[in-house]
């Protein structure tokens, strides 16, 4: 994730993301800029996305 530096970062990513519907985690690892989400079944990335940028911060890749 780009553009990831301090604790404000942090918690609009937290928001934004935990407020999509199946979420029910969200950790930000700030050094590395990766952001790890919980939920019971699978996301739709392209929602995720959305959430990610609505929040101000770009999504640039997804891991396993």
């Amino acid at each position: 994730m780009a553009g990831i530096t301090c604790g404000h970062c942090r918690d609009a990513i937290t928001k934004a993301v935990g407020a999509v519907d199946g979420v029910s985690r969200v950790e930000v690892d700030l050094a590395s800029g990766q952001v790890t989400v919980v939920s019971a079944a699978d996301l739709d990335d392209q929602v995720l996305a959305a959430a990610v940028d609505d929040a101000g911060y770009e999504l640039t890749g997804r891991t396993a």
